[in-house]
């Protein structure tokens, strides 16, 4: 089974506190989802493969630790998940950036894809997946599908709020995907939202109406 680490990172959830609030603008949602996805990434790259590299400072030469390869690719379930990936790409600024356009239907609740950009690297990196919200799962297991068939080795999936439905779902159809999460949230409601959530994660980010 694939594991579901939900950070307990004393800022991580300060921000969650302020992203959920209904009286947060767009412009410091957009700024608060940046910053989230910034603080996971580094919750989810603590395990990167690493070597021991000769270092010299002002002082000394030193055995040091640093990566044994290079940064994974980052890709963005569009749209929110520009947001979110956005605070990757400050941590990471040297990794490729992919891209997977999914709409899910309101009333099906079932992804459609109308977009899939990706790196060539990403076959031999692998990739982080940025989506603010784990819901149904649907779009993540859509979206994880399509990495995998581009040739990513191996996959990570970041994630602002997820519903226990959603990681039920994302973990019987990827169990190799480790999910890391902000938030695990009650439940989802009737239409297929998180509940308490935080509302339509596109929409917040980028002032729009669903």
């Amino acid at each position: 089974m694939a594991d579901l680490h939900v950070s307990d990172h004393a800022l991580l959830s300060h921000r969650m506190a302020e992203l959920r609030d209904v009286a947060t603008p767009s412009p410091r949602f957009r700024r608060l989802l940046a910053e989230i996805g910034a603080i996971l990434t580094i919750e989810a790259t603590r395990d990167l493969p690493s070597r021991t590299a000769k270092v010299t400072t002002p002082l000394s030469a030193m055995d040091h630790r640093v990566l044994a390869g290079p940064e994974p690719v980052l890709v963005a379930v569009l749209r929110a998940g520009l947001g979110l990936m956005e605070g990757g790409m400050q941590v990471l600024p040297e990794a490729p950036v992919g891209h997977v356009g999914l709409v899910r239907d309101e009333h099906t609740l079932k992804p459609s894809q109308y977009l899939l950009r990706m790196p060539p690297e990403v076959v031999t990196r692998g990739a982080i997946l940025f989506d603010p919200m784990l819901a149904t799962g649907g779009s993540a297991i859509a979206a994880i599908a399509r990495v995998k068939e581009a040739g990513a080795p191996h996959l990570r999936f970041v994630c602002a709020v997820a519903a226990p439905e959603g990681v039920a779902a994302l973990r019987a159809a990827h169990p190799d995907v480790p999910i890391h999460a902000a938030a695990l949230d009650e439940r989802l409601n009737e239409r297929g939202f998180i509940v308490p959530g935080l509302g339509d994660a596109g929409d917040r980010c980028f002032g729009t109406e669903g």
